[in-house]
């Protein structure tokens, strides 16, 4: 028996590998102890991982009772009400410009003149023409009177001569002399006709060199200087910028397509400028326009917006910011935007059982349960959840009318300083 015990214990010596030198088995049961360790330290900080984690925090907000007023926001521009651009329909070179930037004009006042040399050259010529024609006239009148007391002289010698005098070609010959005279007469009329036309285009040309003030306004741009030549060949060029009256503008702004069917003419506005952007200016609708704008493939509609600028402190140009107010609602129950887009996080799933070696080895994550969500076609459904001792809880509710950060209760079961939840944030564990 002993000797039996002896070389079992001998084989068991060998199976371990301690059998060799002492050093060599001090050495490997120095990393069998290290492994041991580190298993171990492995053990306890899974162990201290699986504790339960944090529970969430709730963040909460109280639902309120408060006038409620929906805006829609949009930017744009500043124009005059009536602005024109002065051109000319003749070309020349400018003699004088007797307006500056910002200066106030009168309807007729000169704005500036042409050096008027070759077109007074011009009237001249065709006045000489006139003259020329309308005498023309005079002798094709008098060459007429001849030939016809001709052709009546002729008519009476035949009366009495019994036609035997003058001969028929001799008298045929009157009556075509006489009839071509007529003619002349005429054509001279058309001549004349012709020459006043020209002789008044040219006045009008003399005229047209003085450019005046169509309005009564001020100058936003003076684009001459004297001495510049201006060609007016095939387009008039633009001199001069006239706004009519600048105490009462308009602000054009870009209204989305999402908000279109909320704006109409007669709405109150308001808007800010980057020159005063303390201050709010009044505005109202006045139009808006059935015209798309698409830029950057974003539809957008014109609307017109009426401002009054008795102060002047708004000027052409300026980039505006306006809010167009669609919807007021008095004594509103107000909701939280939060809270309508609040979801409850879920459920988290918790690994507590299993072996120090089942929790070192990977294993495939287990699916997370997802929370049913209720989506009802009509987009007025929401719901809200609020926190009861068993955990959050739904309360489905109608809205209504929004600002961007409160939303309008039109029905559900809610009351003003119910709490609702509007975020989660999660408390570390202990």
């Amino acid at each position: 028996m002993t000797g039996m015990h002896t070389h079992n214990n001998t084989d068991i010596a060998r199976t371990l590998g301690m059998t060799g030198a002492p050093g060599r088995r001090w050495l490997r049961w120095r990393w069998a102890g290290l492994v041991i360790l580190v298993l171990v330290f492995a053990s306890l900080l899974l162990m201290r991982g699986s504790g339960t984690a944090g529970a969430p925090e709730y963040r909460t907000e109280v639902v309120q009772r408060a006038d409620l007023t929906a805006m829609v926001t949009a930017t744009g521009n500043l124009q005059p009400t009536n602005q024109v651009d002065v051109g000319i329909e003749v070309s020349g070179t400018i003699a004088s410009v007797e307006v500056d930037f910002n200066d106030q004009v009168q309807i007729g006042q000169v704005l500036a003149r042409l050096d008027t040399s070759k077109l007074d050259a011009q009237l001249r010529k065709s006045g000489a023409s006139l003259a020329a024609a309308q005498a023309r006239v005079e002798q094709m009148r008098a060459t007429m009177t001849e030939s016809h007391k001709n052709l009546q002289r002729l008519q009476r010698i035949r009366e009495i001569s019994n036609g035997k005098l003058p001969s028929e070609q001799e008298l045929d010959t009157a009556e075509a002399t006489y009839t071509r005279a007529q003619t002349e007469v005429d054509s001279a009329l058309a001549a004349v006709t012709e020459a006043e036309a020209t002789l008044k285009l040219n006045q009008t040309d003399i005229d047209k060199a003085v450019i005046r003030s169509p309005i009564n306004g001020i100058v936003l741009v003076r684009a001459v200087e004297p001495g510049q030549t201006v060609a007016a060949s095939f387009q008039a060029p633009v001199l001069f910028t006239l706004a009519e009256d600048l105490t009462k503008m308009e602000l054009h702004v870009d209204v989305d397509e999402a908000d279109v069917g909320q704006v109409h003419a007669g709405q109150v506005a308001s808007f800010t400028v980057d020159a005063y952007p303390q201050r709010e200016f009044p505005a109202q609708v006045l139009q808006v326009r059935y015209g798309a704008q698409a830029v950057d493939g974003v539809i957008t509609y014109m609307t017109v917006l009426n401002v009054d600028n008795a102060d002047l402190a708004l000027r052409p140009g300026m980039t505006a910011t306006a809010d167009i107010i669609v919807q007021q609602v008095d004594n509103a129950l107000l909701v939280p935007n939060a809270a309508l887009r609040f979801t409850p996080p879920a459920p988290a799933v918790t690994d507590e059982g299993g072996s120090v070696l089942g929790k070192l080895m990977p294993r495939p994550p287990r699916a997370t349960p997802r929370l049913h969500e209720t989506l009802s076609p009509d987009k007025m459904a929401q719901r809200v959840w609020v926190l009861r001792d068993t955990g959050p809880e739904e309360i489905p509710i109608q809205i209504g009318a929004t600002d961007g950060r409160f939303t309008q209760v039109l029905s559900g079961d809610i009351e003003a300083g119910l709490a609702v939840i509007v975020d989660v944030e999660s408390k570390p564990g202990k």
